[in-house]
């Protein structure tokens, strides 16, 4: 049996994860990165992405996370993010009208913010992604 870490998830508005988990899987700026118990300390900025982790039952569960930072502490994971959403909690709905605005206004390409629009859609297409997986 896998050694347990605690892994915190929080947002400005609400703790959305804080359980032990066996392993977290995370998207780092730099690329993704994995942590078991004992891992090395660091800190990291997150891009938007798929949390993924075992909990202590060895059940894997996802979150979706847009940005924030990550502090990795040898028995411990806290993820701040600027938003966070199990995937259970995901409206569909909602994350294709997104999609589709973000769309459209990429389609104008005239008087809108391109990065904003762009990013919009990465969170909207990475939602959708994530409530269509196996659960």
């Amino acid at each position: 049996m896998a050694e347990k870490l605690f892994l915190e998830v929080v947002t400005p508005q609400q703790a959305v994860v804080s359980e032990e988990a066996e392993i977290v899987v995370a998207p780092g700026s730099e690329g993704e990165f994995g942590v078991l118990k004992g891992h090395t300390t660091f800190l990291t900025s997150l891009k938007t992405g798929t949390l993924r982790y075992k909990d202590a039952n060895g059940k894997e569960r996802v979150v979706f996370i847009s940005g924030g930072f990550a502090e990795v502490l040898p028995t411990k994971v806290t993820i701040l993010a600027e938003s966070a959403e199990r995937r259970q909690s995901i409206d569909v709905a909602r994350a294709q009208k997104a999609k589709e605005r973000a769309e459209q206004r990429l389609a104008k390409k005239e008087g809108i913010d391109v990065a904003r629009a762009e990013a919009a859609l990465r969170r909207a297409i990475h939602r959708l992604g994530i409530a269509g997986m196996k659960r």
